[in-house]
């Protein structure tokens, strides 16, 4: 994708990555399959391919609006995308740069601010989240429609998982911060289907948070 950088972008380290990741991409669409909040939504402008336009603009010197920054905030970041994407663009290293760019030029409101903080500090504390995720599933059928589809139905837990240690090859498994009070069938099939193919899952208790939520 050709880009002519704007003038207060054309000596900066962040403007001369974007427009080498920019060029790379080829608009061909492959990496709307695989975009979740694309699937979701329904949207181009969220999907990787129209944010990358988006970013493309920004740094071409075009206005920036609350509107660019509430798509770029959309993405999960997943970067399942990148797994499609025929010609190698890191979506997620330029997606990184253009938020950084984005909030520089708009201005989050204070109860954005305190949104996002409170969100980032509740999700990655399980011994808060999971609690907090309980009371709320309980309570969901009382909620405004609204506030009830932000919540998840409680999920029916799977028998306990009993796998074998004495398999020669071993994994670490990270169990994250959110997904097992969210999720927690998951990590439980991952260890039943490994422990199959002679592999241990090994928990691993003081890894912390990965940074995904905040």
């Amino acid at each position: 994708m050709q880009t002519t950088l704007s003038a207060s972008f054309k000596n900066s380290a962040d403007g001369q990555e974007a427009e080498r990741i920019l060029r790379n991409c080829v608009h061909c669409g492959f990496c709307l399959a695989t975009c979740p909040s694309y699937q979701i939504l329904g949207n181009e402008l969220d999907s990787p391919r129209g944010r990358i336009y988006l970013i493309k603009q920004l740094v071409e010197g075009h206005e920036v609006t609350a509107k660019t920054q509430l798509h770029l905030d959309r993405c999960l970041t997943c970067r399942n995308c990148e797994t499609t994407c025929p010609s190698g663009v890191e979506y997620g290293k330029l997606l990184d740069i253009g938020r950084a760019l984005v909030d520089a030029q708009v201005p989050r409101s204070p109860g954005d601010k305190m949104q996002r903080a409170a969100l980032g500090r509740l999700i990655s504390n399980p011994r808060l989240f999971a609690p907090l995720l309980r009371i709320g599933q309980a309570l969901r059928p009382l909620m405004p429609r609204a506030l009830k589809a932000k919540i998840p139905a409680n999920a029916p837990l799977t028998r306990p998982v009993r796998a074998a240690l004495t398999h020669p090859r071993k994994m670490l498994l990270l169990a994250g911060c959110a997904q097992p009070a969210l999720a927690p069938n998951i990590n439980a099939a991952a260890t039943r289907m490994l422990d199959r193919l002679g592999i241990t899952l090994l928990p691993v208790a003081t890894a912390g948070c990965c940074g995904a939520v905040t």
